[in-house]
């Protein structure tokens, strides 16, 4: 990535972030009618995308990953664990806290559904140089810790809102 930035945005830049708007919106789409078809809220379903991508948690660390309350993170997890979504384990480090160990994979319904996403992605990237493919996924890892920053900053600005309710949703 090129340390040199441009001083205006060119025209170029303003299409690549329309594009990643759109498919953007376009994920939470598709995430909303995965989450529908399993008869989940879509918190909770990217909840456990969420457990899927980062792994065990505490429900402490999946408060801040979620931006919910521990509260409301000790009733979805209840949620979630009722629904056969992931399971409470034992912190072998610390007895006193309780690890949230996702269960995604044993889903056959998620499983069927992302492998026919999966395959169509596979086949789109067929179409791509490893180099090209390189360039995107460094993209992509880049972008998503953009996205992750502007949510801190958000979760904070409201934290600082008083205004503002924090489990809207």
């Amino acid at each position: 990535m090129s340390t040199d930035r441009p001083k205006q945005t060119t025209e170029q830049q303003e299409i690549l972030t329309m594009s990643m708007r759109g498919f953007g919106s376009r994920t939470v789409l598709y995430q909303q009618t995965v989450a529908s078809s399993l008869g989940l809220t879509n918190n909770d379903f990217l909840t456990v995308d969420i457990l899927h991508e980062k792994g065990p948690v505490t429900a402490g660390e999946l408060a801040k990953l979620t931006g919910l309350t521990t509260g409301s993170v000790t009733a979805l997890i209840d949620r979630l664990e009722k629904s056969g979504f992931v399971r409470r384990q034992p912190d072998p480090r610390d007895r006193r806290r309780v690890i949230i160990v996702p269960l995604y994979e044993n889903i056959k319904e998620i499983s069927d559904t992302y492998m026919l996403l999966h395959e169509a992605m596979v086949k789109l990237a067929s179409a791509y140089s490893n180099e090209e493919l390189s360039l995107i996924t460094q993209f992509l890892h880049q972008a998503g810790t953009v996205l992750e920053e502007q949510i801190l900053h958000l979760h904070s600005h409201a934290r600082n809102n008083p205004n503002h309710s924090k489990d809207k949703g």
